[in-house]
């Protein structure tokens, strides 16, 4: 007899939060995902939703990758005996592999680590972050008429076919 799947129905989405301003601001050319250090208040505060990315971005120091400027929004029920910093840093969890080369293309050839998105992974909390350099005043512009251009091809493809 066949065995049945008894996960639960999962209801709501596996994405904590967005950074929508990343792919505005920056030419995002590879997305990496990166486990994250947390504390206890910080997973507790991640399950409400209280985080903002649009401001974050990722430091090397020392070897190792950290999230500057994320912040989370501690609860009003979390913990009494520990005091809770919302702008922490917060340490990336990378292979070395993969921290040498983001070092390479940082250093080097200028590149930025922007974090993009922060989701579950069964129980764990990845970070996908992007690397990308930074977009100047006309392609942002050259951007946005791409953007109405599609919108209205779409519009005038779809009324063709009545």
């Amino acid at each position: 007899m066949a065995k049945k799947n008894s996960k639960k129905s999962q209801s709501t989405s596996s994405t904590i939060a967005l950074n929508k301003k990343a792919r505005h601001e920056y030419h995002i050319e590879e997305k990496i995902e990166a486990g994250l250090s947390l504390q206890g208040w910080e997973v507790k505060a991640l399950r409400v939703g209280k985080v903002n990315l649009t401001e974050g971005f990722i430091q090397i120091r020392d070897g190792e990758a950290y999230l500057h400027a994320c912040t989370i929004t501690p609860l009003n029920t979390a913990s009494t005996h520990v005091v809770a910093d919302p702008l922490r840093l917060r340490k990336l969890l990378l292979k070395r592999r993969e921290l040498d080369r983001l070092i390479g293309k940082v250093e080097r050839q200028g590149y930025s680590l922007i974090p993009t998105a922060m989701y579950w992974k069964k129980a764990w909390v990845k970070l996908e972050f992007g690397l990308g350099k930074g977009k100047k005043a006309h392609d942002k512009r050259d951007d946005v008429k791409q953007r109405d251009w599609d919108r209205e091809k779409a519009r005038v493809m779809k009324g063709g076919k009545r």
